[in-house]
């Protein structure tokens, strides 16, 4: 993810992302580590609505988006957060990484919705996904039985390839 290992996690990071009036939103990030922004979803069932008026008050919205191509339904922008966490990275300079679950494929596909829509190619170099099966992957045998008793989530299957 390129961060230093011994770096530490702020939880409900405000980014305060411009706004055009010269003001900053009062949103938060679930984390930031390093120059990496997250935005982890393991009980929540989406990614937040939000009315035209609120994302368009954003300064750089069209600066980082192809704005026709935002999924939208009755009026609404579908995934608010994952729109405002990419405004975060682009002013901040940071990257920003989407961490849900691999068995939640709509989840998958509105960040892949969203990347698409990103304009600068440096940005959307800095965008990233990462799925909690991954991640159990890597973690401690404790916190890898905590995420598969209480939320069913295993490790990924190691894929390995050893050459002769």
């Amino acid at each position: 993810m390129g961060i230093e290992s011994k770096t530490v996690p702020e939880f409900g990071f405000k980014p305060r992302t411009p706004l055009h009036n010269g003001k900053h939103d009062n949103t938060e990030i679930d984390m930031k580590i390093g120059e990496l922004l997250v935005e982890a979803k393991l009980t929540e069932s989406d990614f937040q609505f939000a009315g035209l008026g609120l994302i368009s008050r954003y300064r750089d919205l069209e600066a980082v988006f192809d704005v026709s191509e935002l999924p939208t339904r009755n009026g609404k922008y579908c995934v608010y957060q994952l729109i405002r966490g990419a405004l975060a990275a682009y002013a901040a300079g940071c990257s920003f990484c989407v961490l849900c679950d691999a068995r939640r494929p709509d989840l998958v596909e509105s960040w892949y919705r969203i990347m698409r829509a990103v304009g600068p190619f440096e940005l959307r170099c800095r965008l990233k996904l990462l799925t909690w099966q991954e991640l159990a992957f890597v973690l401690p045998a404790d916190l890898r039985q905590f995420l598969s008793a209480k939320y069913g989530i295993f490790p990924a299957a190691s894929r390995i390839i050893v050459s002769e």
